[in-house]
């Protein structure tokens, strides 16, 4: 019906917040500051992971993984957000757009089951001790880096190939900053509710069995750690699950009101919700480093060796 070719090669104009124009110059400001200090602090944590050998644990192996993934994340992103409140509205080739949303919602889903992942080691460490070194083994922790990693992929790449298949023969302005797959595949000028039904439904049902299997661990944690004997073994193992818990509240909170308002918040301001959304990508991935360096001794240890090497041989 469609000639796709004729219709998919013009690029995409991404205009920044719609209503706040005037203000992209001042709303950069700390964008790039928190910007700067997820990549900066983020960085630093997979250095002292990789370096530092008594941090080659399955814990701080899966934290680095969500350091670099919420490295992709926030760069996936914020560099193109910034160019737009510089210098305005941005064009983006189609093949960028759609290398822009699968790295966007791909970064999300895999965030997910890291998170996930970890639950699973905190559960194993405090509720079978004993058998923490035989369950999670360096050839198990493989492969379940390698199947997060696997599971995530399967689950966006068809959203890449269903905005591709569209044709886009209306408007090629996108009120965002960034490209995302329910917003540039209501530019088209044909059905989308296969786009709709499975961009809201699949990853959304993926992300719902990860909160439950999570919820269900740190109940099961939580129940342990309340009958240890000792009174300091039990406020460790809570020091570090509540490390967990911040960043999973931290994450899932504001992923599911986006995720929510595309599909249902009709009265939710587009201003609102596109300030939101940017929100999502830069404020995670900046503040999970800090929590985990202000929550867990072994990293802020390490970090305070690193900045002040003479106070640490003091």
């Amino acid at each position: 019906m469609y000639n796709l070719s004729s219709y998919n090669t013009g690029p995409f104009t991404l205009s920044g917040i719609p209503g706040l124009e005037q203000y992209h110059v001042w709303i950069s400001i700390p964008f790039c500051f928190i910007y700067f200090v997820a990549i900066v602090c983020n960085s630093i944590l997979v250095y002292l992971i990789v370096v530092e050998h008594s941090l080659h644990t399955p814990m701080f192996f899966f934290l680095s993984m969500l350091a670099l993934t919420d490295l992709i994340l926030s760069t996936t992103c914020v560099p193109k957000t910034l160019s737009i409140f510089w210098f305005g509205p941005q064009k983006i080739s189609f093949p960028g757009c759609l290398t822009q949303l699968f790295f966007l919602h791909y970064t999300f889903v895999l965030d997910s089951a890291i998170l996930l992942a970890m639950a699973f080691d905190r559960y194993v460490a405090i509720c079978s001790p004993l058998r923490y070194t035989t369950i999670l083994t360096p050839k198990a922790i493989v492969k379940i880096a390698v199947g997060i990693s696997l599971r995530s992929f399967c689950v966006f790449v068809p959203c890449v190939f269903l905005v591709n298949r569209l044709p886009f023969c209306k408007t090629h302005i996108i009120a965002h900053t960034y490209c995302e797959h329910i917003g540039v595949a209501r530019l088209a000028c044909a059905d989308i509710s296969i786009n709709i039904w499975y961009g809201f439904s699949v990853p959304i049902m993926t992300v719902i069995i990860d909160v439950i299997l999570i919820a269900v661990s740190y109940t099961l944690i939580l129940g342990a750690v309340f009958r240890l004997p000792s009174r300091d073994a039990c406020q460790k193992a809570l020091g570090t699950c509540g490390s967990h818990i911040c960043v999973i509240l931290m994450f899932y909170i504001p992923a599911f009101f986006s995720i929510l308002a595309h599909r249902f918040g009709h009265n939710v301001p587009r201003t609102f919700h596109i300030m939101f959304a940017n929100l999502y990508v830069i404020i995670p991935p900046a503040l999970n480093p800090i929590v985990y360096g202000v929550k867990t001794k072994q990293i802020r240890d390490k970090v305070i060796l690193l900045l002040f090497p003479k106070r640490s041989q003091l």
